[in-house]
């Protein structure tokens, strides 16, 4: 593994992609096989978390992949509290737990898992591996890796109707624009990784339904424009004078 990361940073992150994407599916569909959600998903992300983790620090990568603290101080993140306001958003119509206690458990340590392999992955492997032939093309490409998983739902029928579809490819594309940018301004992973694990796990205290379609897409609207847009034009224009 060492040696193809060697050869060459950017085969290693796509098939590092490749792999957590393959493999998970086929852990999701024998976790339904199972008949236990996130079963097979959940053992499968906690092997690949744990080689990959120690990976990074026996190779003396913990630096360079963000296994630190913040170089700057949260305040000039804002206290990270737009992304607050965003994981919290499950619970704004009431908190119910979706499944029984062992299923549960699995969907939480499941997204905690992904929370971790997609922005050690994407964010980290991936932007690093292009960051040193071209900054901004790194940060796009990032950022919309976070989003393209999402564009299936136009076409899957998985139920969604299209304009949710777009809003929630939307939603993701500037959520990693966000956080790409907190990793490359703050020199860390961590505030990125416990964002996304909770964002995915608080999920399973959705009480979905509680608001009316139209109302759940105003609220939606005003989550991505007003504090996600309104945070990602911060981090844009205003914190890259303040860390320098």
């Amino acid at each position: 593994m060492t040696k193809l990361y060697k050869k060459s940073e950017i085969t290693f992150a796509i098939l590092w992609i490749v792999a957590y994407v393959v493999l998970s599916s086929y852990a999701d569909q024998l976790s339904e096989s199972i008949g236990i959600i996130k079963s097979a998903t959940a053992v499968l992300q906690i092997a690949m978390s744990l080689v990959l983790f120690f990976w990074i620090r026996s190779n003396n990568l913990s630096e360079k992949y963000g296994f630190c603290r913040p170089k700057v101080s949260a305040k000039q993140f804002l206290y990270y509290l737009p992304l607050i306001v965003i994981a919290s958003t499950a619970l704004w119509g009431g908190i119910k737990l979706q499944y029984g206690f062992p299923d549960a458990l699995l969907y939480v340590i499941s997204m905690c898992c992904v929370g971790f392999l997609e922005e050690v992955i994407f964010r980290g492997l991936l932007f690093r591996a292009m960051e040193k032939d071209n900054l901004k093309t790194a940060i796009i490409v990032s950022s919309l890796t976070f989003g393209i998983g999402h564009i299936v739902n136009l076409f899957n029928g998985s139920g969604r109707d299209p304009a949710s579809s777009v809003i929630q490819i939307i939603f993701a594309v500037l959520v990693g624009f966000a956080l790409v940018l907190i990793f490359y301004y703050g020199k860390s992973l961590v505030p990125c990784i416990i964002f996304h694990s909770a964002n995915n796990a608080l999920k399973v205290f959705d009480a979905s339904g509680s608001f009316s379609p139209r109302v759940e897409m105003l609220m939606n609207l005003v989550v991505i424009f007003v504090v996600l847009g309104g945070y990602v034009l911060y981090l844009v224009k205003v914190f890259p004078r303040k860390a320098k």
